[in-house]
């Protein structure tokens, strides 16, 4: 599989919109956050229904807020694919890290890894942050897998912790500081050369 390219950008009212479908989709939506006890898609630091028509106040409240940095996933062509959110403990140096790609047609296909790789870059490198963590539940293994690939470690599990198809399951956490990325950022380019 080549290796994908993507541009992290600014979230326009047009993503909001295309977030808002792929999410009404059930498969899209349980890879991510999964529903809301009363059954809407969840989108843990906004409601993309509501910020489609958001005022320019509101809309820069959740978009220029510092403790959560939302971007768009964007093709190197153009083309909006998906979201990438976290949300930064400032007092501790952390952030819960979510992705999302909306294009199921795209899946599996290394766009998730390259937007995950340059998130990385930006918490680290320009956000200061001293370790990015996920909430994966085990049954979504593509993006353990992804986790583990990008140098993440298993650091617990959430016992019962996700609603899923009518029963409850596990979810794991994964975590990495900023001295494991760095190594694991070194691995990489000796692979390379």
């Amino acid at each position: 599989m080549p290796v994908q390219q993507v541009k992290l950008q600014p979230v326009t009212r047009g993503d909001v919109g295309r977030i808002k479908e792929w999410l009404e989709d059930a498969e899209v939506s349980e890879s991510w956050f999964g529903r809301y006890s009363y059954g809407e898609p969840a989108h843990l630091g906004y409601h993309p229904e509501q910020m489609a028509h958001a005022s320019d106040l509101e809309w820069t409240a959740v978009f220029d807020n510092p403790e959560h940095k939302f971007t768009s996933i964007y093709t190197l062509a153009g083309e909006h694919i998906g979201e990438v959110h976290v949300a930064i403990e400032e007092s501790l140096g952390d952030g819960q890290l979510s992705i999302l790609v909306g294009r199921k047609d795209l899946w599996h296909h290394g766009y998730g890894t390259a937007a995950l790789g340059e998130t990385l870059r930006l918490a680290f490198h320009e956000w200061g942050l001293f370790r990015l963590w996920m909430d994966i539940p085990e049954y979504n293994s593509a993006a353990r897998t992804l986790a583990e690939h990008m140098g993440f470690a298993h650091e617990g599990t959430l016992r019962k912790s996700r609603p899923h198809e009518g029963a409850r399951f596990d979810s794991v956490v994964m975590g990495i500081l900023a001295g494991e990325y760095e190594e694991h950022e070194v691995a990489d380019l000796e692979h390379t050369v």
